[in-house]
């Protein structure tokens, strides 16, 4: 497959290198919530994709291919601690602390959290999430409008400048969609560009009416509750780890999410489908089906892998275990985070807690 990036071409080996750029957009939506309040995103402009209209790609993949679906779930199921999404934490002498991975969405189903979860919640004394900053928006965005360079351009380039006239309409009607003039965001990096342009309509109309996302509702119940809420991440860190990756890797990100097009719905509901019945191990091999051949660009992926996932992992379980050490917490991280290796709980027992799937 070949895009242009203004007067050059760019070879790309695979179009499931979209697989990458989904997982980086669902790690990110915390920027396309702040881009939302940057902008004053209008609910009905949001709104002018509708309702939620996805479909479950793997309940289609089952029929139409019995023997890629059995691969994909072959692959699931050798993920370690791929099955659910909420987790006893226990070490000897301090009270049990709770893990629970979320996704940043604000779906009804998602946000309605399991009666044993929220009883947790309730039960609480400390409330750690990944970060506390989005407790006020408006303040993080002033905040991070004071490091311009982690999402603009600074030297004048454009976005315009770097897409082919094809790309550049699809692009401007993309965010037309979602209440977005391009003229708005033309000199935001393309990855904050990306991370909006992946969310389907219903999901920008409810953050436009100021529907909160799962880890805002826990930490804003939280303070209601006055309980105390600890982040472990800056939204600034989580930024500067996006502004890592080079430019030509967002790039790509930002033309073949377009390229997807409305199929982004389905692949949000099959997430979100996963994400409820705890089955995360899934998350990645499900998205490489969406390629016609399922393979993804090794170098690419062991960049993303490592700044946007295990290097943050570290982070948060370093920054957690002292917090956990005083038993009776609740942690809300990222799904994501928490299966493979170096997941948050493999790291966490390294530190000597024991972690338990609760169902």
């Amino acid at each position: 497959m070949t895009i242009s990036i203004g007067h050059r071409s760019l070879h790309i080996a695979s179009p499931s290198n979209i697989l990458l750029w989904l997982i980086a957009a669902f790690h990110m939506l915390l920027a396309a919530t702040l881009i939302a309040v940057l902008f004053s995103v209008s609910p009905a402009a949001a709104a002018d994709d509708g309702a939620c209209t996805g479909r479950n790609i793997l309940t289609d993949l089952k029929q139409s291919d019995p023997s890629r679906y059995a691969e994909a779930v072959k692959e699931a199921d050798a993920v370690p601690n791929g099955k659910g999404i909420f987790w006893k934490i226990e070490k000897p002498g301090v009270k049990p602390s709770w893990l629970l991975g979320s996704m940043h969405v604000t779906d009804p189903r998602v946000l309605q959290l399991p009666p044993r979860t929220q009883a947790a919640h309730d039960a609480a004394d400390t409330i750690v999430i990944e970060s506390d900053e989005i407790l006020d928006e408006k303040k993080a965005s002033a905040a991070l409008l004071m490091k311009p360079d982690l999402m603009m351009f600074t030297d004048g380039t454009t976005i315009e400048k770097l897409l082919s006239h094809e790309d550049y309409i699809r692009l401007e009607e993309g965010l037309r969609q979602r209440g977005i003039p391009l003229a708005a965001v033309s000199r935001m990096r393309p990855w904050m560009i990306s991370s909006v342009v992946a969310l389907p309509g219903c999901e920008m109309a409810r953050k436009a009416k100021g529907v909160q996302f799962l880890d805002q509702k826990i930490a804003a119940d939280a303070v209601a509750e006055g309980k105390e809420v600890k982040g472990l991440e800056t939204l600034a860190e989580q930024l500067q780890a996006m502004a890592d990756l080079p430019t030509e890797f967002h790039m790509k990100s930002l033309i073949e999410t377009l390229a997807l097009g409305s199929k982004m719905n389905d692949v949000v509901e099959t997430m979100t489908d996963l994400y409820l019945s705890g089955d995360i191990g899934m998350t990645i091999p499900m998205l490489k089906t969406v390629s016609p051949d399922g393979k993804d660009e090794d170098s690419d992926y062991a960049a993303f892998e490592q700044r946007i996932i295990l290097d943050r992992n570290k982070v948060m379980a370093e920054r957690a275990a002292p917090i956990l050490a005083n038993g009776n917490v609740f942690m809300a991280v990222g799904a994501l985070h928490l299966p493979g290796e170096g997941g948050v709980i493999e790291l966490l027992r390294k530190q000597g807690f024991t972690l338990t799937a609760v169902n």
